[in-house]
């Protein structure tokens, strides 16, 4: 492709946006043409903001669109499958926020649009993209702390999605849409398959939700086993009503890598009442770069014909690991997907 490769983006809610404004002016070899809302006023703000005479109202109509080569979908998680099959069906390429989709049939749905069609999927897992979380991955397949004993990935927001969100069969939940980047996080760091998932969840921020609509909680802890004899464990809460809180911690035979932090930077206010360091306010501060970073390789991958580095598949594992860890909540008992291999 010689020419530069238009997008639209498909949601244009906070996701949404940050794409949008990203490809905008931030990523080199893309165009944005157009954007999509099922909200005609949200479309509206969207297009006069970036300047855009390309406005839809309707998904199947913006995957349609001939002005357009690419699409990024940031719409709720219900909409994800029959979205991206479309878009790759259209001969679209596909960036898909995460979570990828509700269910593994509607995950492989997408997985096999893309390659019938011969399209690029990615799915929107950041962290990879991040200076500290690809160092730490770094350090790790060079083998600077020895042998991953555990993986712990935390994942806490300060604010609930949208109503959808509310509802198990539109979402998925709290794992879902807030810690599908943990289980790709221990994956990915811990070098292996989830094998084993167990979890233990409730609501305690917010108990009104819970009374309102069943089966509703706002903080998990969630213990992995993967196919290489790798621990994980994985904390999710939200709101958490502090800031946006996503790291790290690898622990291996000869050492203990840590990423991320809390405070949003070094400074620290002293005054008679004590000292007080501000906190990461939202995932937009934080993973400011990442987002860019990801979005510049997806176009870099459609320009140059590679595949990229987060795929489809890597979309689907996670899913797999939301799902049994929903599972593992409603059975009460440890979920088993594969046999892991037994440690040394």
């Amino acid at each position: 492709m010689s020419r530069d490769v238009r997008f639209c983006v498909i949601g244009v809610g906070r996701a949404g946006m940050v794409h949008a404004r990203n490809l905008k002016t931030e990523v080199p070899g893309a165009r944005l043409v157009a954007v999509a809302d099922v909200d005609p006023a949200s479309a509206a703000r969207a297009a006069q903001e970036l300047d855009l005479e390309r406005v839809h109202t309707d998904y199947m109509a913006a995957v349609a669109d001939e002005a357009v080569d690419a699409v990024c979908i940031a719409s709720p998680v219900f909409t994800h499958a029959q979205v991206a099959v479309a878009a790759a069906d259209a001969g679209k390429h596909v960036f898909c926020e995460k979570p990828m989709a509700l269910t593994l049939d509607e995950a492989d749905s997408m997985i096999d649009a893309a390659r019938r069609a011969g399209v690029k999927l990615q799915i929107g897992f950041m962290r990879r993209f991040d200076a500290g979380f690809r160092e730490a991955k770094r350090l790790i397949d060079e083998g600077e702390i020895g042998d991953v004993i555990l993986v712990r990935s935390v994942g806490r927001g300060p604010g609930l999605p949208g109503d959808w969100y509310l509802s198990f069969e539109r979402s998925n939940g709290l794992l879902a849409e807030v810690n599908s980047h943990d289980f790709d996080t221990v994956r990915w760091l811990g070098r292996g398959e989830l094998s084993r998932v167990y979890a233990e969840a409730g609501a305690f921020a917010r108990r009104d939700l819970a009374e309102k609509h069943p089966g509703f909680f706002d903080s998990a802890v969630v213990n992995v086993r993967l196919t290489n004899g790798v621990m994980g464990t994985i904390e999710g809460t939200c709101p958490d009503n502090y800031g946006y809180d996503a790291r790290a911690e690898i622990l291996g035979t000869n050492g203990v890598i840590l990423v991320g932090q809390v405070e949003e930077n070094s400074s620290v206010v002293c005054r008679k009442s004590g000292c007080v360091r501000p906190v990461v306010p939202s995932w937009q501060r934080r993973f400011k770069e990442a987002y860019i970073d990801e979005m510049r390789h997806f176009v870099e991958c459609i320009l140059n014909s590679t595949e990229p580095a987060v795929s489809g598949l890597d979309g689907r594992k996670a899913l797999e690991g939301v799902l049994a860890a929903n599972r593992s909540l409603r059975e009460g008992a440890p979920v088993v997907l594969v046999s892991e291999a037994p440690c040394a």
